[in-house]
């Protein structure tokens, strides 16, 4: 799958858990009117329009074009743009930066982090989750066993995810002149939806830089590899349950960072 490349409509089918466990981090923002509030790695636009409802001046951009046009369907109302995390091109906008599920995508965490505070008003403040260390760790082993048993060597290098310590995150920050106010590193164990498919379309929509790595004929056995390496931890009762470990994070931008 080409880097950005993501299907809406199997994100909003069958993946509504990321932006609905996101409400909750709504709370940490606790938008105001009247604010200017930027939402990276907007997907589809659920909480952007959610921050919106609370009267805040919103711009949500997602790295993916497919993201930014659904987005723009769904809540024409509001403002989107295609923009990377890593490469935040304001200067001072904004009250709050948001951003949920997102920043594990982020390699380039350092370059990120500076986007962020630059974005961010002197004072402003940063509110995130996403994948934390350990994060699925259980579905990874089942996915590399099962790839180096079809002949793909170091599978683990193909892993596209960034699941920093909180420790790890909260140095970033702080040397990138964000001083953190809060920080958690706790488990959330997540129900998939769409049942018996529910662990392939996971694959399908977060992990095409596994099933890429062999010949389209061999994916179904891979699927079928790895779902039966991982039911033991991650099926109970016919739900899959993913091993999901959430960081979660506040910060301010320094006055005269």
């Amino acid at each position: 799958m080409p880097k950005n490349a993501w299907n809406p409509d199997l994100y909003e089918s069958s993946h509504s858990f990321v932006w609905k466990l996101g409400r909750d981090l709504l709370a940490q923002l606790a938008p105001q009117a009247g604010e200017r509030i930027l939402d990276v790695g907007c997907g589809t636009g659920q909480l952007t329009a959610e921050i919106a409802a609370c009267g805040a001046r919103v711009l949500g951009i997602d790295a993916a074009p497919s993201m930014i046009e659904q987005a723009r369907r769904n809540f024409p109302a509001l403002r989107f743009e295609q923009a990377d995390a890593a490469a935040l091109p304001f200067q001072a906008e904004f009250d709050a930066v948001f951003s949920n599920a997102t920043l594990h995508w982020v390699r380039d965490a350092d370059r990120a982090a500076d986007g962020i505070r630059r974005a961010l008003k002197p004072g402003g403040r940063f509110v995130a989750e996403f994948g934390g260390r350990g994060n699925t760790a259980a579905l990874l082993r089942a996915v590399y066993q099962e790839l180096e048993s079809l002949g793909v060597a170091q599978p683990e290098r193909r892993n596209p995810w960034y699941y920093p310590s909180l420790g790890e995150y909260a140095a970033l920050l702080e040397r990138n002149g964000l001083q953190v106010t809060f920080a958690a590193l706790f488990d959330r164990p997540t129900p998939l939806e769409g049942g018996e498919d529910a662990l392939a379309n996971w694959l399908a929509m977060f992990g095409a830089c596994f099933t890429d790595a062999i010949a389209a004929e061999r994916r179904p056995q891979f699927l079928r590899g790895v779902a039966e390496r991982a039911a033991g931890q991650l099926r109970q009762n016919g739900v899959w349950t993913l091993d999901y470990r959430r960081l979660r994070i506040r910060a301010v931008r320094a006055a005269l960072a």
